[in-house]
Formats: C-alpha cells, sequence, structure tokens
C-alpha cells in the first residue's frame, strides 16, 4: 500500500527517475530544466517546501502531484491556490486509485484546487470527483497576413486558394491603426505594477493576483521561454500591460498573447495595448496574433479590435475550498480573467500548436 506525503529534499533524483518511466527522456530533461523556476524560486511556495505530494513503496516513488503555488483572488478574498502540474504514476500502479488519492491530498492542502489543460487521464480523473468543469477557455485570432488562413489537414494547393480568397477580408479586420496612446515594451515590472493591481483586482471575480513580484517571477525569469511587455501609461501611471511572445509553427509565425491586464471598462486603454501587440508582431513577421482569454469584457474588447472566436484545446478545472461560492460560480465566468499565461502550459511551440477551425 503507497504511503502519500510531502515532498522532501533527497525526493528530486526519484521524481526525475519516475519522470521518465512516465513521460520519456525528452519530457523529464525539460522538466528537470524549469524545475527550479516553478518550485523553488516561486515567490508563493511556503516556508514548509513546494507543494508537490508524492506516493511511496518503501525506498520508491510510485507517483507524484505537483503544483504552481499562486494567490488566488476569489471574490474579494485572497487565498494560496495551486495549479495542478505533472500528476504521473508508476506505469505498473495505474489504474489502482493511486491517481485518485494524490488528487484529493491536493485538494485537501490548497485554498483552490486549478488545472488548466488537464491531460485525458487528469480530466477524467476530475470527472470522476465531481470537481467544476468551467469547459475550455476561449480562442480568438487575429490574421495579418495572406498566410493567416491555413488549415493543417488541407493540401497546399487548397491552402492557397483559401488564403487568396480570404485575402481582401484579411486586409479589412488585419490593417494597422494608430496607437493614440503612449506603449513601450520592456522585460521586467517594477512597483507600478502592483499599484495597477491594487486598483483593478475588485473588478475580478476570480484571477489569480498579478502583482510585480508574481509577474517577474512568471514573465521576466522563465528559463525556457522568452516574453516581452507593452505597457500602457498615462500622466505617468501605469493603466496595463500586456505580454506576448512570437514562436514558429508548421504553417507560419505566430504572436501568442500570453496575459494581459487593465481595467476591464477601459476599451480605449485595452484597445492601444493589443495596437502595440499588432506592431510588434507584424515587426516580428507574425501571420497571426493568438489569445486565450475567458473574462467577457476583455474578449468584446478583442473581438472589436479584429479577433474572431476559433475552437480551442485549453480546458480549465476550479474547484474553490477557501471561500464558499454558490454552485452558480462555476457557471457564471464573466468575470473570471484566467489566459494562456497561468499555470505553465505555454511551455515551448510543440504545446501551441492546434488545428483552429
Amino acid at each position: 500500500m503507497a504511503e502519500i506525503d510531502r515532498f522532501r529534499r533527497d525526493d528530486r533524483r526519484g521524481i526525475d527517475a519516475l519522470y521518465r518511466r512516465v513521460f520519456g527522456a525528452d519530457a523529464a530533461d525539460a522538466q528537470h530544466f524549469r524545475w527550479d523556476w516553478e518550485f523553488a524560486r516561486n515567490p508563493h511556495t511556503p516556508a514548509e517546501g513546494p507543494m508537490i505530494w508524492v506516493a511511496r513503496e518503501g525506498p520508491a516513488l510510485v507517483g507524484q502531484c505537483a503544483a504552481i503555488p499562486v494567490r488566488l483572488v476569489v471574490s474579494g478574498h485572497e487565498a494560496i491556490a495551486g495549479w495542478g502540474t505533472d500528476v504521473m504514476v508508476a506505469p505498473e500502479r495505474q489504474r489502482q486509485g493511486l491517481g485518485e488519492q494524490l488528487l484529493r491530498t491536493w485538494d485537501r492542502h490548497v485554498g483552490a484546487a486549478l488545472g488548466l489543460n488537464p491531460s485525458e487521464s487528469s480530466y477524467q480523473l476530475f470527472r470522476k470527483l465531481g470537481w467544476p468543469d468551467i469547459g475550455t477557455i476561449p480562442c480568438l485570432v487575429k490574421p495579418l497576413t495572406r498566410r493567416a488562413v491555413r488549415l493543417p489537414n488541407l493540401p497546399v494547393p487548397v491552402n492557397r486558394l483559401l488564403s487568396a480568397v480570404t485575402w481582401p477580408f484579411v486586409q479589412v479586420i488585419g490593417r494597422t491603426r494608430p496607437l493614440r496612446a503612449h506603449t513601450r515594451v520592456v522585460r521586467w515590472f517594477d512597483d507600478t505594477a502592483t499599484d495597477l493591481w491594487n486598483r483593478v483586482a475588485s473588478k475580478f471575480d476570480l484571477i489569480v493576483r498579478r502583482d510585480a513580484s508574481y509577474l517577474n517571477w512568471r514573465y521576466g525569469s522563465t528559463p525556457h521561454v522568452r516574453y516581452s511587455t507593452a505597457l500602457l501609461e498615462r500622466e505617468g501611471r501605469l493603466d496595463g500591460w500586456a505580454v506576448f511572445r512570437h514562436v514558429r509553427e508548421p504553417l507560419g509565425r505566430v504572436t501568442l498573447l500570453v496575459d494581459l491586464l487593465a481595467d476591464p471598462s477601459d476599451d480605449e486603454g485595452v484597445a492601444a495595448l493589443l495596437r502595440r501587440v499588432d506592431r510588434e508582431a507584424r515587426a516580428a513577421d507574425s501571420d497571426k496574433i493568438r489569445a486565450f482569454v475567458l473574462h467577457a469584457g476583455f474578449r468584446r474588447i478583442l473581438k472589436r479590435s479584429g479577433y474572431f472566436q476559433v475552437k480551442s484545446w485549453l480546458r480549465l478545472i476550479a474547484k474553490v475550498n477557501a471561500v464558499p461560492v454558490p454552485p452558480t460560480f462555476y457557471k457564471n465566468t464573466d468575470r473570471w480573467h484566467v489566459t494562456l499565461g497561468d499555470s505553465d502550459v505555454d511551455r515551448g511551440t510543440s504545446e501551441l500548436e492546434f488545428d483552429e477551425n
């Protein structure tokens, strides 16, 4: 019978070995590269150590459930939450209830259990446990060039015809618009980001705390992905920011709008940030811009700025424990703010390739 307890310092080697058995050598090497950033350098890692629970059978590790700690604001109340990541069980111990035990242990120790893009096996476990299934986070795309409208399941001649037919439409919605605001691109955040957070936090029903400490960890110090940030400044005050990066995919170059924050009612300010991202995407020769945005107010501004909604694969699971919430809380997510930048889904190009149709 496996015993589940908290991660110990000397468990690293055993976790690496288990990861190789479950996910393969390449995935294990990539995770080893990210580990210190996700857990050791995370500003919200508890004093007692990373939020990782392991299943032991004697000296062997046969399972793990890790969570990336964040401070989550739910209806004005702040709690320590965890984004589930790398739930794994040794091949010979699968389908014996061990994964369910690991998820229940994680759930008991966090103010909210969150999952972004869980594996199919983890998703089925969440459903078995009766956790709220929020559905997928809407994906929006803005085409910029004639190469933007291509589908991977179509032959090259058909894609060329599709590009020619849609090009007039792309020219209209993808046209360059004036900025009409002062924006600049940086790598790091200062205390003005925390000031912005304090001003707008009450506008959201569910959101990870996005202060300067968190943002510099999440977007400034990532060892595996390089991000840029567009800042919107008015009269010496930071009124919004948008994080983005450029990636090469099989059918062209894409700019990912990874995260943003502003007052959701500031249509002019959010539009100015989107126009700055447009310019950066064109300078990088991107064919399109892609964003995953749950908040209805931000999605409305995106659509008015030339984005249109496509099929999404980014599924969200959320179970709030620290604050009593009614069942309707999980149904009305218009004021929830979750993006691709939450959790650790944005690990590299390969995880983001999908069929937009």
